[in-house]
């Protein structure tokens, strides 16, 4: 793989090209694989603001349960969950924060299943 600078980022890697669903572009920073350059450059960002001390507890992919695995008439269905990009603290309130593209009808669920069973608004950027 070869190194690259992409939007200010340093220690930035891309992996081989393929179509992504999305346009989006698989991106390593730092040894972590990013979905996106938009979600790696927020990740570089949110660094910055901890180390400045403006957030605190700062995490990556972050599950959160929607509606639990469950059996019905012996047909087992699968948990449903979301996963954050990022979480962190600001001024004492949890964050969970999104960095979208694209709002597919199922992120549009999840964002208010967040909203309704946890009361925690999705920050999207």
């Amino acid at each position: 793989m070869a190194a690259m600078v992409v939007l200010g980022l340093e220690n930035v890697k891309s992996g081989p090209k393929q179509r992504a669903k999305y346009r989006n572009q698989k991106i390593v920073v730092d040894n972590i694989t990013f979905d996106s350059k938009k979600e790696a450059k927020r990740y570089q960002e949110l660094i910055l603001m901890q180390k400045a001390g403006l957030i605190t507890d700062l995490k990556r992919q972050v599950q959160f349960t929607l509606v639990p695995a469950f059996n019905l008439n012996k047909k087992r269905y699968r948990n449903m969950s979301y996963i954050a990009d990022f979480t962190y603290k600001q001024n004492g309130k949890e964050i969970v924060e999104d960095t979208k593209g694209y709002r597919t009808e199922v992120y549009r669920i999840k964002k208010k299943l967040m909203a309704y069973i946890y009361k925690i608004e999705i920050k999207e950027v």
